[in-house]
């Protein structure tokens, strides 16, 4: 669990090629993707950036699909994606993976943790447009809220930019989850690096 810090970057298959932007988000010194593809995950693809990761000593969890996920090191899964998957079941598949679970409040940080999370993804931070039903931004006071109500590593996400990454650590979050801000970038590797180099120096 020690990746569990830093910038932590989403491949979003529908804002960039997941394969080719996770080469660059490793390259910069990510350690943890996630990968998220609305129609469903695609398993030779996961194979692929889990055989990636894993050459640069990074994780790789899967969003949603729990089947594939077992391909990768873990599942991150949305409050209804729990509750239709069964989350007693989800954490009995996992064993000795990894098992992230969003919320937005400190209830349901609390019980995430009870039903065995690893960590947490909390937000939206601020508004975002990458996840249609992320519902309204909790801001900085939010995130800061869950991560009171718990001793897990917490993942900031929702419109994360450059110019957040002060708050997020400021509020104790471990990880900065960042979608658009990479995959939109003009020149995405420079931007990887920009926010790991930011993260780096707010956190030393």
């Amino acid at each position: 669990m020690g990746r569990l810090t830093g910038i932590y970057a989403i491949l979003d298959a529908e804002t960039a090629p997941p394969l080719a932007l996770a080469r660059e988000v490793l390259a910069a010194g990510v350690r943890l993707i996630q990968y998220r593809a609305k129609d469903g995950a695609d398993r030779p693809l996961v194979r692929e950036l889990h055989a990636l990761a894993q050459a640069h000593d990074a994780m790789l969890v899967v969003n949603d699909d729990l089947e594939v996920a077992l391909e990768a090191d873990g599942l991150h899964a949305g409050q209804e994606d729990l509750q239709r998957l069964g989350a007693q079941r989800v954490r009995a598949r996992l064993a000795g993976k990894l098992f992230g679970v969003s919320c937005a409040t400190p209830l349901e940080a609390r019980a995430a943790a009870a039903l065995g999370a690893d960590y947490l993804g909390a937000g939206p931070l601020n508004a975002t447009a990458s996840k249609a039903d992320a519902g309204a931004a909790i801001g900085a006071a939010g995130l800061r809220a869950v991560v009171a109500a718990t001793s897990l590593p917490v993942a900031a996400i929702g419109g994360i930019e450059l110019v957040d990454l002060e708050r997020v650590v400021a509020s104790g979050a471990s990880m900065a989850a960042v979608i658009s801000a990479i995959a939109r970038a003009p020149d995405r590797a420079a931007m990887a690096r920009a926010l790991v180099a930011r993260w780096e120096m707010l956190t030393r």
